[in-house]
């Protein structure tokens, strides 16, 4: 199970929460002026990077509003979460590096 900790309610399991895709893409400028390509560029190209990544995801079953998240797309772990009217948050360097037990040897 993973914990999703939604910046409003606190932690919740993942099964309350729908994902909304990458994150901070702006609405196009000028939308009349784009021909059917550019379009088509907005609405379905998206970036698809390994590690983290900034997505938006809605609390649909709690308060169903929309927040983001960073997530690292190679551990699905998800490293902050933030309200979309804030700053994407600074990760310290690996962050998305997976944790290990300390101690003893395999």
């Amino acid at each position: 199970m993973l914990l999703v900790h939604c910046p409003w309610c606190g932690p919740r399991n993942e099964t309350e929460f729908h994902y909304g895709g990458q994150a901070h893409v702006p609405y196009p400028a000028d939308p009349h002026a784009l021909d059917d390509a550019q379009w088509a560029e907005y609405v379905f190209y998206r970036d698809n990077p390994e590690g983290p990544f900034a997505e938006r995801w809605m609390h649909g079953a709690g308060c169903r509003r929309w927040f983001n998240a960073v997530r690292d797309t190679l551990t699905y772990r998800i490293l902050a979460t933030y309200r979309p009217d804030g700053p994407r948050p600074d990760l310290p360097p690996h962050a998305s590096e997976p944790t290990r037990p300390s101690g003893g040897t395999r």
